[in-house]
């Protein structure tokens, strides 16, 4: 082995060997030798940068390192659910933490401020209007106080958190979206659009919903002739992509309600896939061979016979949930009852998909959430933040480039998406589309004033044009009679509601209160 300078070690053959490496990587070892080219080896000829260029390839990201928090900085003593369901089980947003939890009658998740670290009382607050277990949860992507979560009942609900959290637990959704004749396994937001929610259940049915009147406007009942394991919208929310138990990979314009491009067998393994839409419109998979080795592929939708890239990983029966950060290209993978995650660089340059790094710690994890880019910390050169659920705890882990500058690193942080929708729900479903509305993190995210999630259902027996009215997550409020009486009424009872909560607290601390006095009164005796 050379270095610069140095004299030949030891033969480049045997370490190339002993290290296992493949048969073109030992055969370029071997040309580097002296005895293979007449005494010279052409490595030594040239300076010791350009070797290594060879060699590795250049990219920004190749030094990403994840680290875990202080015990200090987990959320502990927490029940994680035990529900047999392949989704992440967290969902998180700049605000709050959701963690799908066992509930005894029905089902239930916690919502944390991300402040409220250490230990959680069991008499914590929690969410809990399903009748049967939560099976996905879901951050409106437009409001950070908006939850949707699917459920073993059959429903989606739809929830606004209070700014600071839960004081008392929270059992009134805002809307019940019923149509699912099956339980609901997966709950997803349009990326640019307000208010449309995308469900998809056991029925092998997908609904689009305007949460804004509680409609369901899209069903798309007969594209699926088996379970759905996942659905992922594309950037712009025009397309959406979904993996199947019948090993099928489809594209589909849910507007024309049209399969655009699908295929058979990404996957040849009988174990769940996994499919997401890339920034560029690529669509990467995850998923399992004949021999049950797990295995990640790139396709292109205009020609899915074969992938871009298909790369096979290891042995492990557990489903690779896939995270992507469109702004910097990385996909990360987490396996159900791995303790690692494992980065790759998505590129134009083949292999397409670059290995980076592992992550790797001693507990297994039970799910995972992923934090927009906006929740991070620009400042300590933060391009990830996952919440590792354990069975009794999630703990934070921190993925960060190392850096020597404090200042802002503008090629780590391109402009990324805001929390402004780009569209009304009206317009998509008119058939407008529109990317993301972006904003620059130079100065770091700074959570703005969410307005409350107000529904208004149309009246089908009244034909009347106000009948059609329609409200939003954060829409200016219409100046009509009818929507502003609405709108006072429910400010109302949400005063009224605010200031019951206040005076039960108050009561709560008078009873402390007077315990204690009686505790010091009886020791001063």
């Amino acid at each position: 082995i050379y270095g610069p300078g140095r004299q030949l070690e030891r033969s480049g053959n045997s370490w190339a060997e002993e290290h296992g490496c493949s048969a073109a990587c030992q055969a370029f070892v071997a040309s580097a030798q002296p005895h293979a080219l007449g005494g010279k080896s052409p490595l030594l000829h040239m300076p010791w940068k350009d070797t290594m260029r060879r060699v590795v390839r250049q990219s920004k990201f190749r030094h990403v390192f994840g680290q875990a928090v202080k015990n200090d900085q987990c959320y502990d003593d927490i029940r994680v659910s035990r529900v047999t369901w392949d989704s992440s089980f967290c969902a998180v947003n700049p605000r709050f933490v959701a963690i799908i939890i066992e509930a005894s009658g029905g089902g239930a998740f916690l919502v944390l401020p991300l402040h409220k670290t250490g230990r959680i009382d069991k008499s914590y607050p929690t969410v809990c209007g399903h009748t049967g277990p939560v099976l996905d949860i879901d951050w409106c992507p437009h409001n950070d106080q908006v939850m949707a979560s699917g459920s073993e009942d059959c429903t989606v609900m739809v929830w606004q958190i209070p700014e600071n959290g839960l004081t008392l637990s929270l059992t009134e959704p805002v809307v019940i979206l019923e149509g699912h004749s099956k339980r609901v396994g997966i709950v997803a937001w349009h990326p640019t659009a307000r208010n449309v929610l995308l469900s998809a259940g056991c029925d092998n049915a997908i609904i689009i919903w305007n949460v804004g009147t509680g409609e369901a406007l899209i069903n798309l009942d007969d594209m699926h002739s088996d379970m759905i394991y996942n659905v992922s919208w594309n950037r712009n929310g025009s397309l959406i992509c979904t993996a199947s138990k019948d090993k099928k990979v489809r594209v589909i314009d849910p507007r024309k309600q049209e399969i655009v491009a699908e295929k058979e067998k990404a996957h040849e393994g009988a174990r769940p896939m996994r499919a997401i839409f890339l920034a560029d419109g690529n669509v990467f998979t995850t998923g399992f061979s004949r021999m049950s080795e797990r295995q990640l592929a790139l396709w292109n939708p205009k020609n899915m016979q074969e992938p871009i890239a298909l790369h096979e990983m290891d042995t492990s029966n557990g489903v690779l949930l896939p995270f992507y950060d469109p702004d910097t290209s990385i996909i990360y993978l987490c396996g159900k009852g791995d303790s690692s995650i494992r980065y790759f660089e998505i590129t134009d340059e083949s292999p397409y998909v670059h290995y980076l790094n592992t992550f790797s710690s001693k507990e297994p994890q039970r799910g995972m959430g992923y934090m927009p880019k906006r929740g991070l910390d620009v400042n300590k050169c933060e391009i990830a933040r996952f919440f590792k659920l354990h069975e009794r705890k999630c703990e934070p882990i921190i993925m960060t480039v190392p850096r020597k500058s404090d200042l802002f690193q503008d090629d780590l942080y391109p402009d990324t998406a805001g929390p402004e929708a780009a569209l009304e729900a009206e317009e998509w479903f008119e058939g407008k589309n529109a990317d993301p509305v972006l904003i620059s993190l130079k100065h770091g995210y700074i959570p703005g004033k969410n307005r409350d999630l107000k529904v208004v259902k149309k009246n089908i027996l009244d034909s009347k044009p106000t009948a059609n009215k329609k409200c939003d997550l954060i829409n200016i409020p219409k100046k009509t009679p009818d929507t502003a009486s609405v709108q006072n009424e429910a400010k109302l009872d949400e005063i009224l509601k605010e200031i019951k909560s206040i005076k039960d607290t108050i009561c709560n601390q008078d009873e402390r209160i007077s315990k204690l006095e009686q505790q010091m009164a009886k020791i001063a005796a």
